[in-house]
């Protein structure tokens, strides 16, 4: 399988190096510093203490990768649109997509039942750019469940979590899921093939839409957000609101907030990849995780108080901090 990956940071060199390793034909689009540290040196990923290699095409110019059977997408929902151009050279009609990031994609209500069928969200995907350059029809939904950070260009250093959750924006089973999920099994993931993708990934939302944010602004570890009555109070408030609104699209959540804190608070104290992002002062990703949200509950008429003051204020902080993307 010819697999490109675009935005070969933590999680996409943790992908690529593996499926490099398990025999895929793999290639990277990058820049700048990372682009000549792969060319030096390869992808590198570091996992249990040992450093594995694995030697790419890498280029700046997607052009020269050619087209691919399979693109992975890892960049920051912000530098979606920047890249989109480039993802769109590495696509025939039978190239699958597969987002490898956080918060509500482009394509979520591509194939999905209910009142926002095929909607667009102005905030991930102004004017239908993304839409137009990466095919909704060629996506494959991918919810990441792994911890990696990034310790230089083109190295990723895994901490803990092996999961990954793909499914056709339908539901449905499909010959390209099956090769997908084959190969990412072959690369030694633990994939689950999901009947509902769109709802795993507002579950996730639904966990890492508050912490986030809260993290960055505050420069707290989890720990310290959840043992706050007033900071964790505000996150049950915000959960509250978003799991109405995954009731109303399909994307119900059983599980109370509380409980959710409370598989969290096993973690123990650990930074966010928003907080560590303010520190390395890199933009925050806040569209897909809170402004798509907010979108959305606009237009099925739920309010989000509770959603908008933590989004008014993480946006706040990125502007005087100059973490913006703009």
């Amino acid at each position: 399988m010819r697999i490109a990956i675009v935005g070969a940071g933590a999680i996409g060199t943790w992908l690529g190096v593996r499926l490099a390793n398990s025999g895929c034909e793999v290639s990277v689009f990058a820049r700048d510093r990372t682009l000549a540290a792969i060319k030096r040196e390869g992808l590198r990923l570091v996992i249990g203490g040992e450093t594995q290699t694995a030697k790419v095409k890498a280029s700046d110019n997607a052009a020269d990768l050619g087209t691919q059977d399979l693109v992975v997408i890892s960049v920051k929902g912000h530098a979606l649109a920047k890249v989109a151009p480039a993802v769109s050279t590495l696509l025939n009609s039978q190239t699958a997509v597969l987002p490898a990031m956080n918060g509500v994609p482009w394509w979520f209500f591509h194939g999905a039942s209910g009142a926002l069928r095929g909607a667009s969200l102005q905030s991930i995907d102004p004017g239908g750019a993304v839409s137009q350059a990466i095919p909704p029809s060629q996506v494959l939904g991918c919810v990441v469940h792994a911890a990696c950070s990034t310790g230089e260009p083109g190295v990723a250093i895994h901490k803990n979590g092996n999961g990954l959750i793909v499914g056709e924006p339908s539901g449905e089973a499909s010959a390209r899921l099956d090769s997908v999920v084959g190969a990412l099994r072959k690369a030694r993931f633990d994939v689950t093939a999901s009947q509902s993708i769109q709802r795993d990934i507002w579950y996730k939302l639904w966990g890492n839409m508050t912490m986030n944010p809260i993290s960055a602004l505050t420069g707290a570890t989890c720990d310290l957000i959840l043992d706050d009555p007033l900071v964790s109070g505000l996150i049950l408030r915000a959960m509250v609101e978003a799991a109405e609104i995954g009731e109303k699209i399909g994307c119900g959540i059983a599980e109370s907030g509380e409980a959710r804190m409370q598989v969290t608070r096993k973690l123990g104290s650990f930074k966010t990849s928003m907080l560590q992002d303010a520190e390395a002062g890199r933009a925050l990703e806040l569209d897909a995780l809170l402004a798509a949200p907010r979108e959305i509950g606009r237009m099925l008429g739920v309010a989000t108080p509770n959603i908008d003051a933590i989004h008014g204020l993480a946006r706040l902080f990125a502007q005087t901090r100059g973490l913006n993307p703009q």
